[in-house]
């Protein structure tokens, strides 16, 4: 591939610590502060490398909880926490606040957007996640945003409360009625999970809040091309989960695919709905690394890794997360976090291993420690070996489980606060819709 060429090289600041030769400290960049890049740099503590995370956004998102910022169940600071301050007290560790535009994989650099600078590296871990994957229908993103980003969450929220306000002052039956049907495209952990955020959003927290309009009577559409939702998850707690939804007053539309999206609607299979609102939950791709390593890919974008997690032909680079296509047992892994967590924590040993002269024998193996979803207030879904039911005490199990996730022990104490109080008063606080160009106080 074609790559750029710069003399302006980027090297780690080590002027707080004690002055080491970089011809004897391998320098590891990790491109991406998602989990598998946090638990790669987190993973390499107390070995002598000096680590580069490089990343577009300041911060890292738990990303398993968007769906509450987009309906208003939680603050943006809820999820998120500054990439410098995580890594405050590791030494060995640098942040870079940049765009990655491209990868000189025989000059071993990194190609920044910013000020064409380039960064070296001795080892690259490459953890960019993914993008929605709107399937070759590029012109819907205007009308269907995904669930990706906090920007994406912020601007889900914005418009389903705006939604409301608009069709408080509508007179129109028709047009009333448009502004208050939502549309969701993908029947898969997030769109189950969102649809049944919103269900409750309308159905509970706004309640008694409006003159004009009843918020319950608000239509909810989860599309789904499949012939039941959650179709990696077992076929039993699948229907269960259907029957949960139908309860809330979420319509399934399974079996069928969205066919077109316009400011106006969407096409369903044979029926158009009239509808403000859709929001993109049907899929995703890989970022573009495969092109900056011009690695072999999937039709995704994601790049075949070896056994170990690294490139074809460079043991240097390793790709992890959402970008890497990892098969075991016949299948592919899934693009979630705990199969980045791992992945981030075994190219980490590998490159601690060979930086102290090891051998590395051992390929990556997932250990899969089971899945968790929740449809709503006080409902969900644990499929965890053995373990498979639904409903409130896999709900707390589910809370649980993501606030050991969470980073810092104040951000745990606020969430688990803010979801007691949405348990009991089935209310919602963070409702707040900023002027349009004002940008959220994100940190």
């Amino acid at each position: 591939m074609q790559v750029k060429t710069t003399t302006q090289a980027i090297r780690p600041d080590t002027s707080e610590e004690k002055p080491v030769s970089p011809t004897t400290t391998p320098h590891v960049v990790i491109i991406g502060a998602g989990f598998g890049g946090l638990e790669a740099a987190k993973s390499l503590d107390k070995h002598p490398v000096q680590v580069t995370i490089i990343d577009r956004h300041n911060h890292h998102v738990f990303q398993p909880m968007l769906y509450q910022v987009a309906t208003a169940g939680l603050s943006p600071a809820d999820i998120a926490a500054p990439v410098r301050h995580i890594f405050k007290k590791q030494k060995n560790v640098a942040v870079l606040m940049a765009e990655v535009t491209g990868i000189d994989v025989q000059e071993q650099r990194v190609h920044l957007r910013e000020d064409d600078q380039t960064v070296p590296y001795d080892y690259l871990i490459v953890a960019t996640g993914a993008t929605n994957n709107y399937f070759e229908h590029e012109e819907w993103q205007h009308f269907a945003p995904g669930l990706k980003s906090l920007n994406d969450a912020l601007d889900i929220r914005s418009r389903v409360l705006l939604a409301f306000e608009a069709a408080e002052r509508e007179s129109d039956a028709e047009k009333r009625q448009a502004l208050l049907t939502f549309v969701l495209v993908g029947g898969g952990p997030t769109g189950v999970e969102l649809a049944g955020a919103l269900a409750d959003l309308v159905r509970n927290a706004f309640a008694g809040d409006f003159r004009h309009i009843q918020p319950q009577s608000a239509r909810i559409i989860l599309v789904q091309g499949p012939a039941r939702v959650l179709p990696h998850f077992p076929a039993a707690i699948a229907r269960k989960v259907q029957r949960h939804l139908a309860q809330m007053g979420v319509e399934l539309r399974t079996g069928v695919h969205v066919t077109a999206i316009d400011e106006g609607g969407v096409q369903i299979g044979k029926d158009r709905v009239e509808t403000r609102n859709v929001i993109w939950t049907a899929g995703v791709k890989a970022s573009p690394a495969g092109q900056w390593l011009n690695a072999p890919v999937d039709h995704d974008g994601r790049v075949k890794v070896q056994r170990d997690l690294t490139v074809p032909g460079h043991d240097t680079i390793f790709v992890i997360g959402d970008t890497a296509l990892v098969t075991q047992k016949g299948k592919h892994l899934p693009g979630v976090a705990p199969v980045a967590i791992q992945e981030g924590r075994y190219a980490a040993s590998v490159i601690a291993d060979r930086v102290a002269g090891k051998a590395h024998p051992r390929p990556f193996r997932y250990f899969d420690k089971g899945t968790l979803a929740t449809v709503g207030r006080a409902f969900g879904v644990v499929n965890m070996g053995p373990l498979r039911f639904t409903g409130t005490l896999a709900w707390f199990t589910w809370l649980f489980v993501h606030l050991l996730f969470l980073i810092g022990l104040p951000k745990r104490l606020q969430v688990f606060l803010q979801y007691a109080w949405t348990y009991l008063s089935f209310q919602k606080g963070d409702r707040i819709v900023l002027p349009e160009g004002t940008s959220p106080p994100v940190l």
